[in-house]
Formats: C-alpha cells, structure tokens, sequence
C-alpha cells in the first residue's frame, strides 16, 4: 500500500502528518520513554532520581540551546567541546590570581564569545564552510587552553564558586537547572518573537531568498555562532565550578550530545528549522535513556550505541518529512 493511501486511512495528507509529527512527535517520544522507564524501575520516580537527571541535562541543554541558533541558521559549531576547556582554564588562572569569581565567569565567557565571533567572521564573512571551520578552531581553542594552564589541571579552592555547580534553591532545585531554564527562556523569545529569530529562519531555510529579500546574511550568521559560543561559556562556568578544577582536557564529544539533542528534538540539518522546546526535549530524551539504561544495568558501551543510533534515526526521520512528494 503507497504511503498517501495508509495517510488517507489515518484521515491525514502527508503535509499535514508532517506538521503533526513536527508538532508532537518528540513530545509523544518523550512521554512514551517516561512512561516506559516509570514501569521498568521504581527508582525512576523518586524525586532524587528525577532532579539527577536535570542536573545531568542541564549542561548539555545549555550547549544545544547555542547549537540550535547555528544549525538552524545553517551551520555547524564543532568547536563548542574546546570551548568548555578554554572556559575552564580561564577561571582558572583568573580566579588563582584575583580570587573575584565575577571576573573570573566574565573573562571565560568573554574569551568562548569572541572565539564564536571568529567562528562567525570566517563563516559569514568569508563564507567559509561551517563543518571546515569549526573543526579547526575546535584544535585551535584547545590548544589555546592548553596553552595557558601549561598542559596541567589547577585544584579550584573557593567554596563561593562551587556552589554555581553544586548549590541548590531552597535546597532542592540544582542552581544549573535555573540557568538553564532561564537562558532556555531568554532563547525562547530570541528565536521564536523577534525579527532576528525570524531571519535565523529565513537563511536557514533558503540563503538566496534572504540575501535578496535585504537580510544582512553575514551579521546573522556571525550572531548565531557568538550565541553559541556565549552558551558554551556559561556551560564552562557550570561544569568547572561542578568538577572543582579547570582543566584543559576537559568537553571532549561533548559537540556531539549538543547535536544529538538539537536533532533528536526536531532541528532539521538542511536548515531553517528548529524549536527550542523540541531541543529541550531532546535533551531530556537524551537524559531519560542514558538514566534509563543505568537504572536497568545496560553497559556504558550500549549507550554510546543508542546514542548514535538515535541520531541516525531522528535524521532518517528528518529526511523523510522533508523529502518530496
């Protein structure tokens, strides 16, 4: 049976199944998985178990926010991984030397800021492939954090800092979680109800028709990868105040969790489009299953398996929905 009968069947076209699907589907993902794990282990459901997982979600999400703003603009930021480590060795030196933690957080993500910034200079400006670029800043940047902390970790001593990653509200909600539910917000209204959220769309979804449509491409495009990198930063403040240590070796792969979540939540890779509720649902999927498979025993070898097996299916079902008729 041809795919437009089994959709008259189901009382739908195929445009209206893909805005369905678009919709709802990781939605109706999540809920399945949450109703799935509730039944597999009791442990899911206590509410320890529940603020873990967004505690552990809560330093990708703030990755793949920034990485929503590149992807669906039409590019890629492979460099946020490095990015970590220079924020990291950057408080570092800052914090050993003054002891002042504000000008220790504004100096690491003033330094993963401006490494966005040239990341969108070479893209938007010389128009330069993205997947290119950034796979050669992610070297640079890591060899710049090496460079300043001489290769070695330094111990982080200040009680005041470690509270950024390991402090809770009301002793209950981890501070992570409300930066990110906060820059979630701030990205929310950014993307979805101003004129530059629009244009994101409007280059990712057809480049030409924005140049000729007036769109200043370059300073949109460039603005993404800033957006990225100032994610990236607030992200390096978090998992070095949680880690009690900068270190220069420190986000490896953690690029590709970002992308993971922003695809898995909805992100389409051809560009012009992306939500960020679908992106912090598919964090929170993402969460759910590594959660998941340490509650019922599975290996760490399986999870990197069903990592990349959910990439790999949420771009099939990309493809699919953007395909043709």
């Amino acid at each position: 049976m041809e795919l437009k009968e089994k959709n008259k069947i189901l009382g739908m076209n195929r445009d209206e199944f893909n805005i369905f699907m678009r919709r709802y589907g990781v939605g109706l993902v999540m809920i399945g998985l949450i109703l799935i794990l509730t039944i597999a282990s009791p442990t899911f459901r206590t509410v320890g178990n529940v603020i873990s997982i967004l505690l552990q979600v809560s330093l990708n999400g703030l990755l793949a926010l920034g990485m929503t703003f590149v992807i669906t603009a039409g590019g890629i930021d492979l460099s946020i991984g490095s990015m970590l480590a220079l924020a990291s060795v950057v408080i570092g030196v800052v914090l050993n030397l003054t002891g002042n933690i504000l000008l220790a957080c504004v100096a690491a993500v003033a330094a993963t800021t401006f490494f966005g910034y040239l990341n969108g200079i070479l893209v938007g400006k010389l128009n330069m492939v993205p997947f290119v670029v950034t796979l050669a800043t992610m070297l640079v940047i890591r060899g710049v954090a090496y460079i300043i902390s001489g290769g070695y970790a330094q111990s982080l001593g200040n009680t005041q800092f470690r509270l950024i990653g390991g402090g809770k509200l009301f002793g209950i909600i981890p501070y992570p979680v409300i930066v990110l539910i906060i820059i979630a917000i701030l990205a929310y209204i950014l993307l979805h109800w101003t004129k530059f959220g629009r244009y994101i769309y409007a280059i990712g979804g057809n480049i030409d028709a924005a140049t000729e449509s007036g769109i200043n491409v370059s300073c949109v495009r460039i603005s993404s990868f800033i957006i990225s990198g100032f994610c990236a930063g607030i992200a390096g403040i978090i998992l070095t105040s949680r880690i009690s240590a900068a270190q220069p070796n420190i986000g490896v792969g953690y690029e590709l969790d970002a992308i993971a979540a922003c695809v898995i939540g909805g992100t389409s890779f051809s560009g012009g489009i992306g939500t960020i509720p679908g992106t912090l649902m598919g964090v929170i999927i993402l969460g759910l299953t590594y959660n998941g498979m340490n509650l019922i025993g599975i290996s760490s070898f399986w999870q990197t398996i069903t990592k990349g097996l959910l990439i790999l299916g949420a771009v099939m079902l990309d493809t699919f929905m953007n395909k043709r008729k």
